[in-house]
Formats: C-alpha cells, structure tokens, sequence
C-alpha cells in the first residue's frame, strides 16, 4: 500500500492523474476522523490531506475564510472565536463517537460530508455556507467554483455539489466559507420531566413563537444523564436555546418561561454550561461510550419522529434522543436487531425520511446499506454524475454504495433533510 502525502494542489493533481492513468481507486483522507462511516474501502493506495494545511485568507470585516482542505477544524474554529466569529451552522464532530480523538476533523471533510449542529433549524449546513471550492475530479481535472462572495455563482453550483458527495466526486483542495459574529449571550431554557409527545409539542410551541429559538432538543430519561458530565441530572429535558444580545435573550427567555409555563418544571442553564450541553448534543456524546453498539442517524419530520420510535421499540432494544425539534433522531440499538430493514420500513410508514448508519464494525457496515438507498430515477440520475465526475471510478469507490459510489446526486440535493 502506498500513502501520497501531497502538500500543494499541484501534487494532488499529479498523484490524481496518475490514479486515474493507472485506473487504481485510492482512499481520500484528511485525518481519518470520519473514516469509520460508510461500507469499508478496499483500495491499496491512501491520498491523505493532513499536509494540505493553511488559512489562505481571512477578512474579518468581509465575514470570509479561505483555507486548504486538509486544515483542521480546531485550528480554524479557535482562529475564528479569537475575533468574536463563528461557523454559524456549527459543524459535529465524529471523532468521540467513533472512538476516536476530539478536533481532528478537517474543513475539507466539513463540506465533504455536510456537516451541521443543533443550529440547523436556524443556520442550515456546511452546503448553505460554502462559497467557493478548489477541487480535482477524478478524470485528473483541476476545476473550480464560487469565490470569496457570496453573489458570484452562475451555471452550475458545482461548490454545493460537493457537499456529502464523501470524497467520490472529487479531491477539495481548498474551500472558502461565510463566516458569522458569534453571539453575545446564550442562555438554554429547560424542561424537565415531558415524554416524547409532550416533548415535541413544546418544542413546536417555542419555534413556533417570536422568542427565536435557535436549537431545540429532547433527551430522554437517563439520557439527560450522558450530557455534560451528567451535571444537570438524569430527569428527561427538553431544551430550548436562545442567543443573541444580552438584553434580547433575558426578554426571549422571559417570554419562553410564560408560554410553556404550564409544561413542566423549568430551568435556566446559561454561558458556558449552556454551550457543553449544546457541544455534547451535536457530538451525540450519550452514544460516544466507546462502545460498538450500531448508531443511527435518521432525519424525518419532527411530528412522526417519536412515533416511529415507539413503533421500533416493540421490536428491538433502542436508546434515543432528539435535535432539531425532533426532525433529527440518534439512535443506539444492538448488532443483532435487524435493524435497517425494520428502521427504515417503519421511517416510510411514518412519512418517509432516511437513515444513516454512523456507527458500526467494518463488517457489519459492508452487509448494511449504510447510506439510504435510492429510487430508480435518482440512482440512475446519481450514476451519471458519478460518471462525468469520475468515470474510472477511483475516488473512495463503494464508499456510498456496492460497486460505486453514486448515492452522491441525492444526498448532495437533500439540503434540510440531511
């Protein structure tokens, strides 16, 4: 097995080109934090980023960033608070859940896998935040798209289009993203004590309000327990954010506190203490045990989410919590459980949705589809995107899908769902 290490875009271009000469698929790598999702990669030969390091550009005032694709996360997310900004979709990271380290995750896998946080609602996902992408598809081709504005778009978006392809497209060389102030104040409203279909009608309730909720979240009992070091207790929590200006907050709160007063006991966790709660629900840091326990990452409309969780319960051992005012479903469920035919009959019983397998053992991972198939038309629309991308199919192959990887098309239109 050979490992290319390149350190410019010049040298991924070569190391691509002669990939694609020789016709022999290589795995494309930042750190390797999220190498542990999708069906295992049988290719003999590593394209690995880690070098491909730096911020190119950074104008503040201008609220854009420039950096190369294999720069970690960490380093430009501390680079970014130090002038009161943030990436406002507040993109997961996989590391701790995949037992692996904490802040290896690097921006080029940001977009290639569309990562978001609890902010979703609000902010939407790494694809709503890309500007422009340097990039080399798998014909050996240099191309780019976007700029450093965000009006600067005609054809085709080809920078969106890269999001959650999962390197099966093209290598990213360098991406540039819109940057955000961070906010002032955050401050978390909790109620303690609801079940699952109380917990969703409060959270409809408080989004569908003027208070601006900017994340809402249900952790059910002794899940409350595995967030934030188990600080806030065990008791089931159903929890509201609100950020902004200091005096904004206090009125949104108040505001909060008088509408879902009659719910259930309340309580108010801010600053710090409010931002580890909020960290270790975007991590799915009650499933990060270390464990090989299958996880699940499943979308659906917030109404019938909890619905099909209970219609899952009578068939296999779950554990499960909510983001995205239930939209968003992490699930926990044993190896043996048949799981992804069951999952995904009873998510098309209830309305439709996908779901993802996160977690789970190479081997486990290579007899699932871990990726939601596709109907006929998208496959078949998917397939000849894959095939003017990279019609050798070298990059990452059956990554996504047996044979190929051309689950691609879908997932990267999926946009809120994802």
């Amino acid at each position: 097995m050979t490992t290319f290490t390149p350190s410019t875009s010049a040298e991924v271009l070569s190391t691509v080109q002669w990939a694609a000469a020789e016709e022999t698929p290589v795995e494309i790598l930042g750190h390797g934090s999220k190498r542990g999702i999708g069906r295992p990669l049988q290719t003999e030969h590593t394209l690995d980023l880690s070098k491909l390091t730096g911020v190119t550009l950074y104008e503040p005032a201008e609220l854009v960033l420039s950096a190369r694709a294999g720069t970690p996360l960490a380093e430009i997310e501390k680079l970014l608070a130090e002038n009161g900004q943030q990436f406002a979709f507040e993109p997961m990271d996989y590391g701790p859940l995949l037992s692996g380290e904490a802040g290896r995750g690097t921006i080029g896998g940001v977009l290639a896998s569309n990562l978001s946080g609890p902010r979703r609602l609000k902010a939407g996902a790494a694809r709503d935040h890309i500007l422009g992408v340097a990039a080399v598809s798998g014909r050996g081709e240099a191309f780019k798209s976007g700029g450093r504005v965000v009006k600067n778009v005609t054809g085709y978006d080809l920078s969106k289009l890269m999001a959650n392809s999962w390197g099966t497209l093209a290598v990213l060389t360098d991406v540039t993203f819109k940057v955000l102030p961070a906010a002032e104040t955050e401050v978390t409203l909790a109620i303690r004590g609801l079940l699952d279909d109380a917990a969703v009608a409060a959270m409809s309730l408080a989004l569908g309000s003027s208070a601006e909720v900017s994340s809402a979240a249900h952790l059910p009992q002794r899940i409350a327990a595995r967030v934030a070091g188990g600080r806030h207790g065990s008791d089931a929590a159903t929890l509201l954010r609100v950020e902004g200006f200091g005096p904004s907050v206090v009125y949104r709160i108040e505001a909060l506190k008088q509408l879902l007063g009659k719910a259930g006991a309340l309580q108010e966790i801010a600053g710090e203490a409010s931002k580890t709660i909020w960290r270790d629900i975007r991590d799915c840091a009650p499933f990060a045990d270390g464990g090989a326990r299958p996880v699940w990452r499943v979308s659906m409309a917030p109404s019938e989410a909890h619905h099909m969780v209970m219609a899952l319960r009578m068939h296999a051992a779950v554990d499960a919590f909510y983001d995205w005012q239930g939209g968003l479903v992490w699930l926990s469920m044993r190896e043996d459980d048949p799981e992804a035919e069951l999952l995904r009959g009873l998510i098309s019983k209830h309305g439709g949705g996908h779901a993802t397998l996160v977690r789970a053992s190479p081997s486990h991972r290579a007899a699932v589809p871990v990726f939601e198939p596709q109907p006929p038309h998208l496959a078949a629309l998917s397939a000849r995107l894959k095939a003017e991308f990279d019609p050798k199919n070298i990059l990452n192959p059956g990554r996504m899908a047996p044979g190929s990887s051309s689950a691609t098309l879908a997932r990267s239109m999926e946009g809120a769902a994802s």
